[in-house]
């Protein structure tokens, strides 16, 4: 549990812990991370077919953790605490975006996404040394990404539609 800062109230400390853990996914025992992506995942395929709101909600989920994860990271009193995972909700509903919805490529885009999040490929791995929500969300961003590029190539080159 993050500890307190007086200074915040408690409603906003409680709203930032919600928020960045993605509604407490990031307590998960294990791979709190992992399990972010799918809770993020299955909101992006609760969204496929309204690409509207899919792009609203990304765009609300990105603000949020931009703007929460550096709160939050100050009440952990440590760099990037593993319990902040609205990075990964972010960057797998990017990883996802304009991607047809089949089996085969749902997980091909999950185990990329957890791929490029976990060896953070250049200029990846420079975004996270930022400091605050900005590191925090950057390398996740990255990875989405890269994801969506690889995805994108590889659905039109095995001739797989929307």
């Amino acid at each position: 549990m993050p500890s307190s800062d007086q200074k915040i109230p408690v409603v906003i400390r409680r709203f930032v812990e919600c928020a960045t853990t993605f509604f407490y996914v990031g307590y998960l025992p294990l791979a709190p991370g992992s399990m972010a992506s799918a809770a993020g995942a299955g909101l992006a395929f609760l969204l496929k077919d309204q690409p509207f709101w899919y792009g609203i909600v990304f765009v609300v989920v990105t603000w949020i953790g931009f703007k929460a994860s550096g709160i939050m990271e100050g009440f952990c009193r440590r760099k990037d605490p593993g319990c902040i995972v609205i990075d990964e909700v972010s960057g797998v509903m990017l990883a996802f975006m304009a991607l047809p919805w089949r089996i085969d490529v749902f997980w091909a885009t999950y185990f990329l996404f957890r791929a490029f999040d976990m060896f953070k490929i250049y200029p990846a791995n420079r975004f996270e040394k930022i400091p605050g929500g900005t590191g925090i969300m950057m390398d996740d961003i990255m990875a989405g990404i890269y994801t969506n590029i690889v995805m994108q190539i590889a659905v039109r080159l095995a001739g797989i539609g929307g």
